[in-house]
C-alpha cells in the first residue's frame, strides 16, 4: 500500500497493522469510573493508553512505520521532529527495531521528556525557539544525511499503527457505543475511527475532541478542506497542531461523527477528576475527552469508551494545572478581606472562615499598596472549599462577621 495514498483501509489492513504493533506495544487495560458514569447516565470506560510504554500511543505508529522500512533505509537511520511523545515513541521503536534514530526537540523542551528520549538510545538535538523551526532543522537534517523522516500523523503507516488502539477498544468492550478521542495532527482519530466504522458501520459513535485555543480541525471541518489557523496558548501543548495533516483529515472527515472543543479550565478539572478519582495520571492532551464529557459537551448515548492517550506531564507543569483546576472547580479560593489596621482584625477573619468549615492554606497580610487606605490593611486567604456552595458559605461567615470580603476572580 502506498505510504502517501489514502486508500479505502479495510479491518484486515488495520489487523496486519495490530500484528506487527503487538512486538512492542502493551495492550492497555479499559478501567470503569463510577464518577463518570454517574456523571453522564451512561456506563463510562477509560482506554489507559497514557500506561502504554514511553506513557503515550504514540509507539504504535512509528514502530509500524519503521517496520515497513527496507534493509538499505535502516542503515540510514530516522529522524524525527518532536517535544515529546512521538520523540519517545520513535526513540524506542528504533532501538527494538536496531535503527539509529536523531530526535530534534526545540530548546526548552520538558527536562524529563528530553532524558526519556535519551535513555531510550536516541541522539537528542536541540534546536528552534518554536517547533516550526525544530521540524526544519529535522528535515534539513534528513536532506543531508539521508536519514529517514518518521512523521508524528500525517502517514499511512503511522495512521494503521494508532488505529490499533481500536482494536484493542472493540475487543474489551464489545458492545461499545461511543468512542471518545483527542484530535491533534488527527493520527489517532483517524486510525480509531477508520477502523471503528469499518467494523461496525454505524453501530459506533466516534467524536473527535479539541482543545478551544487550537482548533485546527473545527475550523478545517467546516471549510472542506485542511485550513491553517493561528492557535493560540494552552495546556494541551500535546495537541495544538495550526492545520491537519492531509491524510489524517481526509479519514477523519469520512469517520468522525463529530468534533467537539473544550476549554483549558475544562482540561484542568478533567485532570485533577482523573488523579482523585481514578487514580490515573494523565497529560492535558490526553485528558481532553473526560473534559468533552464532564462540561456536556459531549452527551452519548450507550456505552462509552474514553482513550486517555497520554500521561507524559512535567511535575512542575502537574503542580500548576491542578492548582488551576481546582481553583476552576472552586474548591481552592482566593478571598480579599480589607481590614481596619486595629490588633483583633485577623483572628475574626479567621474564626468566621472557621465557623463556616474553610480550611486556611495560605495567609498573605500587608499594610502596603496604591488602593489602600493609611488605616487599612490587605488580608488574603487562600482557603480550601469543596466547591460553589461551600465557597460562597464561607464568603457570608466573613460579610456576616461584619468583614468588607470578595472573592479574587482568576
Amino acid at each position: 500500500m502506498p505510504n502517501q495514498t489514502v486508500a479505502k483501509l479495510s479491518v484486515e489492513d488495520f489487523e496486519r497493522a495490530a500484528a506487527i504493533v503487538s512486538s512492542v506495544a502493551q495492550v492497555t487495560p479499559v478501567l470503569h469510573s463510577n464518577f463518570l458514569s454517574q456523571l453522564t447516565g451512561v456506563e463510562v470506560l477509560l482506554k489507559a493508553e497514557n500506561l502504554q510504554r514511553t506513557g503515550a500511543y504514540k509507539l504504535r505508529g512509528a514502530y509500524h512505520r519503521m517496520s515497513k522500512l527496507t534493509a538499505t533505509e535502516r542503515k540510514k537511520g530516522v529522524v524525527a521532529a518532536s517535544a515529546g511523545n512521538h520523540a519517545q515513541g520513535v526513540a524506542l521503536a528504533a532501538k527494538r527495531l536496531g535503527i539509529k534514530a536523531t530526535i530534534f526537540m526545540p530548546f526548552g523542551a520538558s527536562l524529563p521528556k528530553f532524558d526519556a528520549t535519551k535513555n531510550y538510545g536516541a541522539e537528542v538535538v536541540l534546536s528552534g525557539a518554536v517547533f516550526a523551526e525544530t521540524l526544519h532543522a529535522a528535515q534539513e537534517y534528513s536532506a543531508k544525511k539521508g536519514a529517514i523522516f518518521i512523521p508524528p500523523y500525517d502517514n499511512i503507516d503511522v495512521i494503521l499503527g494508532q488505529g490499533t488502539v481500536g482494536l484493542e477498544i472493540l475487543d474489551q468492550v464489545p458492545d461499545v457505543k461511543n468512542v471518545i478521542v483527542a484530535i491533534g495532527g488527527g493520527g489517532l482519530a483517524a486510525g480509531v475511527a477508520t477502523y471503528l466504522k469499518a467494523a461496525l458501520g454505524k453501530g459506533v459513535k466516534v467524536w473527535g475532541v479539541q482543545a478551544e485555543n487550537a482548533a485546527s480541525y473545527v475550523t478545517s471541518l467546516k471549510a472542506g478542506k485542511p485550513t491553517e489557523i493561528k492557535t493560540k496558548r494552552t495546556i494541551a501543548d500535546g495537541i495544538a497542531v495550526s492545520k491537519p495533516g492531509k491524510i489524517p483529515f481526509s479519514l477523519i472527515q469520512q469517520n468522525i461523527d463529530k468534533v467537539v472543543t473544550v476549554s483549558d479550565d475544562e482540561i484542568a478539572k478533567a485532570i485533577v477528576v482523573l488523579s482523585e478519582r481514578s487514580k490515573q495520571v494523565v497529560e492535558p492532551a490526553g485528558a481532553v475527552g473526560v473534559a468533552a464529557l464532564m462540561s456536556g459537551a459531549i452527551k452519548p448515548k450507550g456505552k462509552t469508551v474514553v482513550v486517555l492517550s497520554g500521561g507524559n506531564i512535567d511535575p512542575l507543569l502537574m503542580q500548576k494545572v491542578i492548582g488551576h483546576g481546582l481553583a476552576a472547580s472552586e474548591r481552592y479560593t482566593t478571598i480579599v478581606v480589607m481590614l481596619p489596621d486595629r490588633p483583633g482584625q485577623l483572628v475574626k477573619a479567621a474564626d468566621a472562615v472557621a465557623s463556616a468549615q474553610g480550611n486556611v492554606v495560605e495567609v498573605l497580610h500587608t499594610r502596603h499598596g496604591k488602593d489602600l487606605d493609611i488605616s487599612e490593611v490587605e488580608l488574603r486567604l487562600s482557603v480550601e472549599t469543596s466547591g460553589h456552595e461551600h465557597r460562597m458559605r464561607v464568603l457570608k461567615a466573613l460579610k456576616e462577621a461584619g468583614l468588607n470580603a470578595r472573592i479574587e476572580e482568576a
